[in-house]
């Protein structure tokens, strides 16, 4: 029988068996944030896994994306009240969810580089899904090259920031960061909401030069632009703050070695749309864009695995020849429609993004000897330091509170 080809090596594996996990916060709502999480976890049987309450978080926030986005096929449309006010809540759930996973992995004794890499890939895959369904509530679409912008700016700010991880070890969030552009997220959508649910429309209102969800299209940008190019920002830390051998990375490359990627992804994206003869982004704008974000999130997994296996990044990605078949048809004056050439990348690029996610996953459960959503149950013993004792599953309310804000 002939074995599947393996996407990570013996050494990597081996690697990425030794890695710990590094992060530093200095977020403005997170310390508040942390008391509500503390308290939710508690709500959670020590039987579940961490990676079960993390998936079951972003299948929530996808579901409740995809709603909104069927509503809202070119971003234009003004979408059903409930449709922004059931978004808000699952990206709140999401939101929830994703943070108290590894609170419930240190409850459980079950911590291991499998949690940090499928926590990195959900948030990815999240942030394809919130940037498309934030267009669609402030009806972006009615600016095509505002839409794009926007989706892009989102995933190149995630993958900047898991490459200054790559770079220095650490993983560092600003005063500003994930947490609080989440929650200005919901906010957004629960004023979508009420704009359609009041027959509103005040994302088109016109502020001096330009309308209110172009103001919130730059304000975003702008604290993102503003986090990379600060001192101490995310470019500073890129440059400066390599943590292997003279300045370099953590697998000892170039601290440029991940601007390639980035770049494949980017300006295709905007080559393609603005030279394609069909119109093709204008046609269909949210397959369009999806398509990109997911290739975005795909460069950004790998990103996290050179990471977590000190190893370099490559350069070449099977994803990238989606946006490849585009630009070619083009040169060649579109010999095959572009409508069915951006359906058949979309199908590629998933295809691809699942074969790849799906096999480092198993791969990383076979060496570690692990299950991806299932722990062992009860809980490892947990000893008592200042009388020795002992006890086995049936870890009292006292002791758990203890582990999970640990």
């Amino acid at each position: 029988m002939i074995n599947p080809v393996r996407i990570l090596s013996d050494v990597q594996l081996k690697k990425l068996k030794e890695h710990k996990y590094s992060s530093s916060c200095q977020s403005l709502l997170d310390p508040a944030m942390q008391i509500f999480w503390n308290w939710i976890v508690e709500f959670v049987p020590l039987w579940v896994a961490p990676n079960l309450i993390t998936i079951v978080g972003l299948f929530v926030n996808i579901f409740t994306s995809l709603i909104l986005i069927a509503y809202c096929p070119t971003a234009t449309e003004d979408a059903p009240w409930w449709t922004t006010s059931l978004c808000a809540v699952g990206l709140f759930v999401y939101q929830t969810l994703d943070a108290i996973d590894g609170k419930q992995a240190r409850r459980t004794s079950s911590s291991n580089p499998l949690g940090e890499l499928f926590d990195h890939g959900c948030d990815s895959l999240s942030t394809v899904f919130v940037s498309l369904a934030s267009c669609c509530a402030v009806q972006l679409g009615r600016y095509p090259g505002w839409m794009l912008f926007q989706c892009l700016c989102a995933s190149t700010l995630f993958y900047c920031a898991h490459w200054q991880t790559y770079v220095s070890g650490t993983l560092q969030f600003g005063k500003i960061d994930v947490t609080e552009g989440q929650l200005v997220v919901v906010c957004v959508m629960l004023l979508s909401s009420f704009s359609s649910f009041f027959n509103l429309d005040i994302w088109a209102t016109s502020l001096v030069l330009i309308s209110l969800n172009q103001v919130v299209t730059l304000f975003g940008a702008g604290c993102g632009l503003i986090s990379m190019i600060t001192p101490g920002g995310t470019i500073d830390k890129i440059l400066n703050g390599g943590a292997g051998k003279s300045g370099s990375t953590v697998a000892g490359t170039s601290v440029l070695s991940p601007a390639s990627p980035l770049l494949f992804v980017i300006l295709p994206a905007w080559v393609i749309a603005y030279r394609s003869d069909e119109a093709v982004y204008h046609d269909q704008p949210i397959l369009y864009t999806l398509m990109f974000g997911l290739i975005a999130a795909k460069i950004t997994n790998r990103l996290v695995v050179a990471h977590m296996c000190k190893s370099e990044i490559h350069h070449r990605d099977p994803a990238l020849l989606a946006p490849m078949m585009l630009m070619i048809n083009q040169y060649f004056s579109t010999v095959v429609p572009e409508k069915w050439l951006l359906s058949l990348a979309m199908v590629w690029v998933v295809v691809d993004l699942l074969r790849y996610c799906g096999g480092v996953c198993l791969e990383i459960c076979e060496y570690l000897n692990i299950f991806l959503f299932k722990i062992p149950y009860p809980p490892p013993t947990i000893t008592n330091s200042s009388n020795g004792e002992t006890s086995q599953g049936a870890t009292s309310t006292r002791q758990r509170k203890k582990i999970s804000r640990s």
